[in-house]
């Protein structure tokens, strides 16, 4: 079963999609994408931060990869916050 986190990694992109990223200093190579989709936020439910995210929510992009960490073979969900260009690890399981 997959484990929420949320934690942020480092991407590298290539082509327009993940081929590998660090989390938790541990290096994954991503060896096949099974899904990605595109979502908006929900921005009318949120309450103004004064934060410039606020100003341009963007969009959230995910991708459910296979990934390689070692021999350690695992699935993971990938989220891209483009406004702020920021990823993050949302599940990882094996």
């Amino acid at each position: 079963m997959a484990r929420v986190f949320g934690d942020p990694i480092e991407v590298v992109v290539a082509c327009g999609r993940p081929v590998e990223f660090t989390w938790r200093g541990r290096p994954h190579r991503v060896l096949r994408v099974l899904e990605h989709w595109i979502t908006t936020r929900n921005w009318w439910n949120e309450q103004h931060t004064g934060d410039p995210f606020w100003e341009n929510p963007g969009e959230r992009e995910f991708w459910k990869v296979e990934a390689s960490c070692g021999d350690e073979l695992v699935l993971c969900e990938l989220r891209h916050e483009s406004a702020a260009d920021a990823w993050t690890l949302s599940r990882r399981g094996a």
